[in-house]
């Protein structure tokens, strides 16, 4: 055993790069609590640096593999979304799985909106770029049923700004709250595998470009020379392919909508 004052660098190597590459968040989480203790020996005055930090070149290479979430096949989706509707679910979060599902945005970016980012005569909603994954600010254009959901949503406003507030006022819904929801229902389904029905539909089912779908995603393609002069977001071709999805997803349309 060693006094706090004299582990190196080398030592928190020796105990991360064994389960580095075979269990990676067991030793990011094994990284952090170190740091966190070393902080407190620096606050208490017992040494003056942290030997986690800034050892992340000497760690082993990580390939990251894609998560692929449990996703509904996109014709079991309208079922899935009746049985929310018809839940004891609070009105929020109803809402909220309904907006989520038919602007197949992340979680985060529902749960966070604003009514600030929303521009109901232009039929746009624009998520900031502080709040996207990706860093980059990101429009999407609201189908008819989404306004439909944002004009309900206007029954639960309670000062804050949040579109869907969560139980607690003031605070939006928690990150387990849908995903309770699916649960609940039996449903077997990650919540961010909506997004995945929704480019399973728009690839098998529509001929909407694939940059059209993937732009709707607020997915990057292409290399960088290519992403340097396609600079459209694609954004009136993604207004028709959100109104498909959106009649797709209606058991009472008898609509149809050219699809590209």
């Amino acid at each position: 055993m060693k006094k706090v004052q004299d582990v190196t660098t080398a030592d928190v190597l020796a105990v991360l790069t064994p389960v580095w590459t075979k269990k990676p968040e067991t030793a990011r989480r094994i990284r952090q609590r170190i740091g966190t203790v070393m902080k407190w020996v620096i606050a208490q005055g017992w040494r003056q640096d942290n030997p986690a930090e800034n050892i992340s070149q000497a760690l082993p290479k990580v390939n990251k593999a894609p998560m692929h979430r449990r996703a509904l096949p996109y014709t079991e989706v309208t079922a899935c979304l009746q049985a929310v509707r018809a839940s004891l679910a609070r009105p929020s979060t109803k809402l909220a799985f309904e907006y989520l599902v038919l602007t197949a945005a992340r979680s985060g970016e529902v749960r966070g909106a604003r009514w600030e980012e929303i521009n109901l005569p232009a039929k746009v909603w624009e998520v900031l770029a502080e709040r996207m994954k990706t860093n980059r600010s990101h429009r999407v254009p609201l189908s008819s049923h989404a306004l439909t959901i944002l004009n309900s949503a206007k029954a639960l406003d309670d000062g804050s700004g949040l579109i869907f507030p969560g139980a607690k006022q003031g605070y939006p819904l928690s990150d387990m709250t849908l995903s309770k929801l699916m649960k609940e229902l039996g449903f077997n389904a990650d919540i961010h595998g909506f997004r995945t029905s929704f480019r399973t539909w728009a690839q098998e089912r529509t001929n909407f470009p694939r940059e059209v779908a993937e732009a709707a995603l607020a997915h990057m393609t292409g290399d960088a020379v290519e992403r340097a002069y396609a600079r459209s977001d694609l954004f009136e071709k993604r207004r028709k392919m959100m109104e498909a999805w959106a009649l797709c997803l209606d058991a009472t349309s008898t609509k149809t909508v050219k699809m590209g």
